[in-house]
C-alpha cells in the first residue's frame, strides 16, 4: 500500500485486502502517517511526504544490486532496462535514508520480499499521484513491478485505487483533454474520423485543456463561459482563494448537480439533476476495467432530471434535436465508436453481472489481466518500457518562517468537500482541525482544542488542533471535508504535474502559531 490510507478512504476495498492479510499475505505501507491502515501492516515505512521517487529507485537499485531481478521477464517483455538501472545506481540505501527519513534495513527488506514474492500487488491512491510530479511518482511503481514481473497475472499487478466512484468509467468515456471514448489519441486520423462520420461534425486534432490550463485560461481572460457538472472546484480546488477569483470573473457560469454547493451558489443558472446511482440508468466502471449496469430505483424528486435529459434539452434549445435519449442508446453508440467496449451490451452487462475492458466483440468474455499479453511468445505488440524518473522534491519549500509540512486527505465518515456526508452527524466525526504530533503540540505549549493559525504563502485559517500519534514532528495533516469550518485549500498550493494536470494537494509548507487556549 503506497501512499494509501484504504482503511478510511476506501474502506470496503480495504476489507477485501485484509482477507488475504488474514490469510498470510505480508502487507508493507508506505505512508508519511502512522494511519489506521499501516497499523494493519508487518511494516511501515514512514516516508517523508514528496520522497517517493527517492524510495521507489532505492527498492530498485537493491533489487538489482541483489541479483533478484526477473531477467527472463525483462528480455521478454520489456525495453529499456540498462537506462533504467544506470538511472537508479546512485539511490544506496544511505542515500534514500537521507532522503525519505525510511530505515535503510526496511528499504531493503521491502525490495528483497517484493522481488522473492511468488505474487504482489503495488497499490496506490492519491498519496502518490496528488503531487506536481504525480506522474513520475506511478511510473516509478510501474518500473518497480517490470523489474519483478508483478503483473499481468493472477494475484500480481499494479493497482490504481481510484479517488471517487466512476473515475475510471470518465476517462474510458473521453474525459480527458487528449482522448477520444476509449483512451483512443486525439491525434489518430482514423479515429477521428470514425466519431466525425457518427456524429456529423469535425473533430479537433488539437487537445483541449485540463482543469488546471482551464482555470490559467480564465485568468487570462480567454475562458469566459464555464459549464460544471458534478464538481465543486470553489472548495476543492488548491489555492481556493485564486480560484474563487476566476469564477467570480466569469461572464457566466452554469452548474449542474445534485447539491446546492458552493460553485452552485456562485453561478449565473443551476440545472438540478438526477442522483447518478439511484435515479438513472446507465452503466458504472470499477478500478478493475469492470463495466456494470446501474439501473434507476426512484423519480429524480421535483425538477431535477437525469443528465442525459439535461443535456438533450439543451442541445434542442441550441438548435440540435437529439430525440428522447436513452442511456441504452448512448451506450451503443459508444460501442460502435469504441472498438474496447464493442461486446459489451446491455444484455451481457445484465447476464455476466459486468464485464472487464477491453471486451471487442460479443463472443468475448473480457479481460481479466490488462496486461496479460506481457506473457505471451511471442509478444502481440511492442515491449513495455521502463521509464527512468528522477526525484525532485516538493515545490511548496520548508524554511524557518514555513516549518511544518502539511498533508491532506480523507477521513472514514465523510466524501470530498462534504456536501453530501456534512449533512448528517456522525461520532466518529473530528470537523475541522489540524492534527500534529505530541511532540509539536508541547513545543508549542498547546493542548487538544486550542485555536491556532495555520498560514501558508497564500492565505492563512483559524483551526483547533488535535494530537495525534500517527504523526511525526515535523507533520501536520488536514482533511479535506470541512471548508466551511477549516477551509484548508486557501493553504494547498497550486503547482500541478504538467504530464496530468494534477495540483499538489499533499505537500505545502505552514507556520502554526497558538492564539487561544481551549480552557
Amino acid at each position: 500500500m503506497w501512499g494509501s490510507n484504504a482503511r478510511e478512504a476506501h474502506p470496503i476495498f480495504f476489507h477485501h485486502l485484509l482477507k488475504g492479510v488474514r490469510n498470510g499475505a505480508k502487507m508493507y505501507t508506505v505512508d508519511p502517517r502512522r494511519t489506521v491502515s499501516a497499523q494493519w501492516a508487518d511494516v511501515w515505512l514512514g516516508i517523508d511526504v514528496g520522497s517517493d521517487i527517492a524510495l521507489a529507485n532505492a527498492v530498485g537499485r537493491e533489487i538489482i544490486d541483489a541479483g533478484l531481478a526477473n531477467e527472463a521477464f525483462i528480455a521478454h517483455s520489456t525495453t529499456g532496462f540498462e537506462a533504467y538501472a544506470a538511472s537508479v545506481d546512485p539511490w544506496t540505501l544511505q542515500r534514500a535514508e537521507a532522503v525519505t527519513g525510511v530505515p535503510a534495513a526496511a528499504v531493503r527488506s521491502l525490495a528483497h520480499d517484493l522481488a522473492t514474492a511468488d505474487t504482489a500487488q503495488i497499490c496506490w491512491t492519491l498519496g502518490i499521484t496528488e503531487h506536481h510530479n504525480g506522474t513520475d511518482n506511478v511510473l516509478a511503481l510501474i518500473n518497480l513491478a517490470l523489474l519483478t514481473g508483478h503483473l499481468g497475472r493472477y494475484g500480481s499487478g499494479l493497482v490504481p485505487i481510484r479517488g471517487q466512484n466512476n473515475v475510471q468509467g470518465g476517462g474510458d468515456m473521453g474525459a480527458l483533454p487528449d482522448k477520444l471514448p476509449g483512451f483512443q489519441d486525439l491525434a489518430d486520423v482514423a479515429a477521428r474520423k470514425r466519431f466525425e462520420a457518427e456524429w456529423g461534425v469535425t473533430v479537433p486534432g488539437e487537445p483541449g485543456l485540463h482543469i488546471s490550463l482551464m482555470f490559467d485560461a480564465m485568468e487570462r481572460g480567454e475562458i469566459r463561459s464555464l459549464y460544471v457538472l458534478g464538481e465543486n472546484p470553489a472548495q476543492s480546488e488548491a489555492d481556493v482563494d485564486r480560484i474563487r477569483r476566476v469564477l467570480t470573473g466569469l461572464d457566466f457560469m452554469v452548474v449542474q448537480d445534485i447539491f446546492m454547493t458552493k460553485t452552485a451558489e456562485m453561478a449565473d443558472v443551476v440545472l438540478p439533476a438526477a442522483v447518478g446511482w439511484a435515479e438513472s440508468e446507465g452503466t458504472v466502471t470499477s478500478s478493475e476495467r469492470r463495466v456494470q449496469r446501474v439501473r434507476q430505483a426512484l423519480t429524480p424528486p421535483g425538477e431535477a432530471k437525469d443528465d442525459l435529459e439535461i443535456l438533450g434539452l439543451l442541445a434542442e434549445r441550441m438548435g440540435h434535436s437529439w430525440g428522447q435519449l436513452q442511456a441504452e442508446d448512448v451506450w451503443d453508440e459508444l460501442r460502435r465508436l469504441s472498438p474496447m467496449h464493442s461486446g459489451m451490451s446491455y444484455e451481457r452487462l445484465d447476464q455476466l453481472g459486468g464485464i472487464q475492458w477491453p471486451c471487442p466483440d460479443l463472443d468475448h468474455p473480457g479481460t481479466m489481466f490488462l496486461h496479460g499479453w506481457l506473457w505471451e511468445d511471442p509478444l502481440p505488440r511492442d515491449p513495455a518500457p521502463f521509464m527512468p524518473t528522477e526525484w525532485v522534491p516538493p515545490a511548496d519549500e520548508l524554511s524557518d518562517d514555513f516549518p511544518f509540512r502539511l498533508t491532506t486527505g480523507r477521513r472514514l465518515d465523510s466524501y470530498n468537500t462534504g456536501v453530501q456526508s456534512g449533512g448528517y452527524s456522525s461520532p466518529i466525526r473530528t470537523g475541522g482541525v489540524i492534527e500534529i504530533s505530541p511532540e509539536d503540540t508541547a513545543a508549542l505549549g498547546a493542548s487538544d482544542g486550542d485555536l491556532v493559525r495555520v498560514r501558508s504563502r497564500r492565505g492563512a485559517i483559524e483551526v483547533p488542533i488535535r494530537t495525534h500519534p500517527s504523526l511525526r514532528p515535523g507533520l501536520a495533516f488536514m482533511a479535506v471535508h470541512s471548508p466551511d469550518d477549516a477551509d484548508v485549500n486557501l493553504l494547498t498550493i497550486d503547482a500541478w504535474d504538467p504530464k496530468s494536470g494534477t495540483a499538489e494537494f499533499k505537500a505545502t509548507a505552514v507556520s502554526i502559531e497558538p492564539l487561544r487556549s481551549a480552557s
